[in-house]
């Protein structure tokens, strides 16, 4: 993968790519904690309406982590945004005074990468960036456990174990569009499912790649920011060599077309009360999230007598918890939570059930 002498000149840009909870906020975390100097400016593509995934980064205290340099679209997939906020975002980015020497793109992880990658090649930012590297990172425990898993095997394990279902899952689509895209595919979370579970699910991921894309197993998403960067795919070149499930439906340039079933996924908030004990409220939030196939909630809450606002993650029933920084003053604490899933989810009985639990664990 060597570079053009067309591309020395472009500011290049990492596509962050992955799940629902795979650690790809983490990730970004640790890559700007460990930036060496670089300047680089982040966009969070969040599903959902609420701004989770830059108030953690904002919130994270990492020096030179300047709010300005965090740019959010908040509508959803970003293949569905693009046209409206992508394009005026990269080029106001690469418009100022100061650009940054590297531009960091998170996906939401329901969406599709070769949409965005393709994005590059508008004539409004083709000669001012390239894409370096698409960078997927795959939940090491869920695939372990046949989640999210593109071998047949696993998938085929999964339909026979739902009697309702008689479709391609489209999860195990987006999943096999995501490691079609990928420059460098990170199996994150290694540190739980052990060493001989790492070397197999990297030999099976191996077989899905690219030749020359190589699986890193990695730990809480420690990955130097020399491993990540500077790839220099110049992506948006060879999309001919990335299939996607879903290339018959993206034939456009600014038009859109919506027929890759963003509709398979819903999301919805829900207001959470002062909290006084989180170990419970977690207790009960994995109850609901098992009772009614949730596949994931996050946000934040206030808990009573604490002076720090407390972050709440979880994928599946596994979930973390901390307190980022302490509330600011003046600052609206009220809590929120977003609840994603496939469509289908039932709303009235998780918000019943959600109600129930945070008025029995509310302060």
């Amino acid at each position: 993968m060597s570079s053009s002498n067309s591309t020395l000149s472009k500011i290049p840009a990492t596509v962050i790519t992955g799940f629902l909870g795979a650690g790809k906020t983490t990730l970004i975390r640790h890559m700007l904690e460990n930036a060496g100097g670089r300047k680089i400016a982040l966009i969070i593509n969040e599903f959902g309406d609420l701004g989770i995934d830059r108030q953690i980064v904002n919130g994270c205290g990492i020096e030179g982590c300047d709010e300005d340099d965090v740019v959010e679209l908040a509508n959803g997939c970003i293949c569905c945004t693009v046209a409206d906020d992508f394009l005026p975002v990269m080029e106001a980015l690469v418009e100022r005074e100061d650009p940054p020497e590297h531009i960091v793109i998170e996906t939401s992880g329901l969406a599709l990468p070769k949409p965005l990658i393709r994005a590059f090649n508008w004539p409004e930012i083709k000669t001012r960036v390239t894409v370096d590297g698409v960078v997927s990172v795959v939940d090491g425990p869920a695939l372990a456990a046949g989640q999210f898993a593109a071998n047949e095997a696993a998938v085929q394990a999964q339909r026979e174990a739902d009697e309702n279902l008689d479709h391609v899952n489209a999860l195990s689509e987006l999943f096999e569009d995501q490691l079609h895209a990928a420059d460098m595919v990170l199996l994150n979370k290694a540190d739980i499912i052990g060493e001989d579970e790492t070397a197999r699910l990297t030999g099976e991921l191996t077989d899905q790649l690219r030749p020359g894309v190589h699986v890193v197993a990695t730990s809480h998403g420690d990955v130097g920011v020399d491993v990540l960067l500077g790839i220099d795919a110049a992506a948006e070149d060879d999309l001919d060599v990335r299939p996607s499930h879903h290339d018959h439906d993206h034939h456009h340039d600014h038009g859109h077309d919506h027929g890759h079933g963003h509709d398979d996924f819903e999301s919805f908030i829900v207001a959470v009360p002062a909290q006084a004990d989180p170990a419970q409220l977690e207790a009960r939030l994995i109850e609901i999230v098992e009772a009614h196939n949730v596949l994931r909630i996050k946000g934040f809450i206030e808990v009573q007598d604490k002076p720090m606002r407390h972050v709440v993650q979880g994928v599946g029933a596994r979930f973390t918890r901390y307190f980022d920084r302490a509330w600011q003053e003046g600052e609206d604490r009220q809590g929120r939570l977003v609840v994603i899933g496939q469509t289908g989810l039932d709303r009235a009985a998780i918000t019943a059930a959600l109600s129930g639990a945070l008025q029995e664990t509310a302060a």
